[in-house]
């Protein structure tokens, strides 16, 4: 069966990014948010069900490449941008890396 496109219709591009060493990267800042100045307040009395976190956000550059493909090229492009990334840790835990921005 031949397949039919509209004349109208864009051809569809697919967008992929890959970050270099990312085990190595959730490594890293998970380490890094031990660095940070505990509270206490995973220790805090909470309330029957609820459970106290410690937070740690740091700011870091990260590189990798964005790949571009359509029906015909592929194009792979690097880069090196900003991430700010946070961690949570409950009470006798480690940080645990639990979201990520990029700031650009």
């Amino acid at each position: 069966m031949k397949n039919q496109t509209n004349k109208n219709e864009e051809p569809a591009i697919l967008i992929t990014a890959h970050l270099e060493e990312p085990n190595m990267l959730q490594l890293l800042i998970e380490r890094l948010a031990e660095c940070h100045c505990d509270f206490g307040y995973n220790q805090k009395k909470m309330h029957p069900g609820w459970e106290a976190v410690e937070t740690s956000s740091i700011e870091t550059l990260v590189s990798g490449s964005i790949v571009l493909s359509d029906e015909n090229d592929l194009v792979s492009i690097p880069f090196v941008t900003c991430f700010l990334f946070s961690c949570t840790k409950a009470k006798r835990g480690k940080y645990n890396l639990k979201w990520s921005c990029c700031l650009s």
